[in-house]
């Protein structure tokens, strides 16, 4: 097994479990960007947004939710980031789906990863036609 989110599952890699059910294994996360950044795996293998299920990303979501709610409470944080990337282009280092869930404490606890630029809706109609043209 040379996954170590399915090792983690599997309880053979050591992790700090802080929330888990039938379908999901939540645990801290070993870089933590804030105090409590927590990662949410399914417990079934998939390596991104690309080939998870919806109904198991649907697990990890309401996962999501209880724990934001847990670390929130818990740590005191009046804001949460959810944070996922799919492909090693979108910086994907672990290729088994998961979600971060950042607890927030300051508002420059983080650095954006990008710089929003605003766009006039009209300049975006050609985007969307091809978007919706794919299927």
């Amino acid at each position: 097994m040379n996954c170590v989110f399915c090792r983690v599952v599997a309880g053979t890699e050591s992790s700090q479990t802080i929330h888990e059910d039938e379908h999901t294994i939540a645990f801290l996360n070993l870089a933590q960007a804030t105090r409590g950044h927590t990662l949410i795996v399914p417990r079934t293998h998939h390596r991104d947004l690309g080939e998870i299920p919806a109904e198991t990303a649907a697990h990890v979501m309401r996962a999501a939710v209880e724990v934001s709610r847990q670390l929130a409470g818990a740590l005191g944080a009046p804001g949460v980031n959810l944070w996922h990337a799919s492909g090693e282009t979108a910086w994907q280092s672990v290729f088994h789906f998961h979600l971060h869930v950042v607890p927030r404490f300051e508002p420059t606890d983080l650095t954006p990863p990008w710089a929003e630029v605003e766009h006039p809706v009209e300049s975006l109609a050609g985007l969307a036609k091809e978007i919706r043209a794919w299927g």
